[in-house]
């Protein structure tokens, strides 16, 4: 595939057709990194009719280069850095340490707007897809590997619309495996590679895990 998509839902439902053979799997979970991944993996989630659930993970910008990923943040105090950026910017752990601070209480705040009272989802011994808009760096996605793995599934699979390269292949050495629909030698920028890469709002995460919830799984609610 060489055409841009749609936009992240449009993503999402080209993605959930190469990964058809876990349709009605049991023990299976869908978990998106919000923002972006929550509407790709609405569509997959909903494709395969299994459980949609989040995975916080907040990425640590490079200071005046926000997109730019010296590490990641997630929940239960995992923290993975990104050396090769650290070490040719020379960005002192001070630097680092106040950004987590702040990224923190963002990550925080995201998991009382989207979770609520709501328990987190059991992983042990399930297979999880991990979903997200796009892959750069990757850090951001290995700080939720790290979270998930902690949780010991039985399988983890990453499943993203792009990606870079280097990143798809060093990830696939981390999880048991990683679906990619476009591996662009010169990524530049994710948002380059969908027609429409406007911000996904905390409205639009609330909604579609509501929404998911009725389809895939009525016994849970979220608010």
């Amino acid at each position: 595939m060489t055409s841009k998509f749609r936009d992240r839902r449009d993503a999402g439902k080209i993605l959930a057709k190469r990964i058809t053979a876990y349709t009605n799997s049991q023990d299976l979970l869908v978990l998106a990194l919000p923002r972006g991944g929550v509407p790709v993996a609405y569509e997959i989630a909903n494709s395969l009719n299994t459980p949609l659930d989040i995975c916080l993970v907040r990425k640590l910008g490079v200071p005046d280069q926000e997109e730019l990923a010296m590490g990641a943040i997630a929940s239960g105090g995992v923290r993975v850095l990104n050396y090769d950026v650290i070490n040719s910017l020379g960005i002192d752990s001070k630097i680092i340490d106040n950004v987590a601070i702040k990224e923190l209480q963002e990550l925080q705040r995201r998991d009382r707007a989207y979770r609520g009272d709501q328990p987190l989802p059991k992983i042990k011994n399930r297979t999880v897809i991990l979903v997200d808009d796009g892959i750069a760096t990757g850090s951001t996605m290995r700080a939720a590997i790290a979270i998930v793995k902690q949780q010991q599934p039985q399988r983890l699979i990453v499943a993203v619309p792009v990606a870079a390269p280097i990143t798809y292949k060093e990830l696939q050495a981390e999880v048991d495996e990683v679906v990619c629909l476009v591996m662009p030698e010169s990524l530049c920028a994710i948002g380059l590679w969908y027609e429409d890469f406007s911000q996904t709002t905390d409205v639009e995460v609330r909604y579609l895990l509501a929404q998911s919830s009725v389809i895939n799984n009525p016994d849970k609610t979220y608010a």
